[in-house]
């Protein structure tokens, strides 16, 4: 068995492979921190590299956040798994956020990545934000607040459904916290009517 300390650095490590940057690299030897928005998330990849490149791009960064959850508590006899497991989801989004591959500059904003991993630790919460997100989508065409929508709405069923006590609940609130802090300028440009929709490129 396992220590879970070193799966909890595993889980950052594999959080941390930036899976926009390889694409950008290979696909148009490109570094995609230098072209539309510079972000390093699917939604750039898409404006920049394409549909089909962006969507091996999102699974890949859902899958960060989903295997070390779903995998790792069967690697070690450690106490709590489901702690651990918690544990490992937020290592893998900061990985993905401050990807030590990438000097700790220029990760994502780490959406997918904790998308994947919520929807392996509580996955009708996660279908219900997810279902939320794709009808923001639809109806305003903003990907930042369909994003931010959802990281909202996440921790509020969380907190129905568990209470709010529970170790879940407090995760998703930080991680939702912590969204809005990674969309700070996107939630600028929303306030000035400037943020682009979704499909159009982006200036920055």
């Amino acid at each position: 068995m396992i220590h879970p300390a070193i799966l909890v650095g595993l889980s950052y490590l594999i959080g941390s492979i930036p899976a926009a940057y390889i694409a950008g690299k290979v696909a148009r030897g490109i570094d995609l921190r230098e072209h539309g928005s510079g972000n390093l998330g699917a939604t750039n990849v898409y404006r920049v590299l394409g549909a089909k490149i962006a969507g091996v791009v999102l699974v890949f960064d859902a899958l960060k956040g989903a295997v070390p959850v779903l995998v790792f508590p069967g690697l070690t006899d450690a106490p709590r798994p489901d702690l651990w497991a918690i544990a490992y989801a937020v290592a893998a989004i900061a990985g993905h956020v401050r990807s030590i591959f990438l000097l700790l500059r220029g990760g994502g904003k780490g959406v997918a990545t904790a998308a994947g991993a919520f929807m392996s630790l509580a996955p009708l919460p996660s279908l219900i934000a997810l279902a939320i997100f794709v009808t923001v989508l639809f109806a305003w065409g903003y990907v930042s607040l369909g994003s931010l929508t959802a990281a909202v709405v996440l921790p509020v069923i969380i907190g129905l459904r568990e209470g709010v006590r529970s170790p879940l609940f407090a995760v998703s609130a930080i991680v939702a916290a912590f969204v809005f802090w990674t969309h700070r300028a996107n939630i600028a440009r929303l306030r000035r009517g400037e943020e682009p929709r979704f499909g159009k490129k982006s200036p920055g």
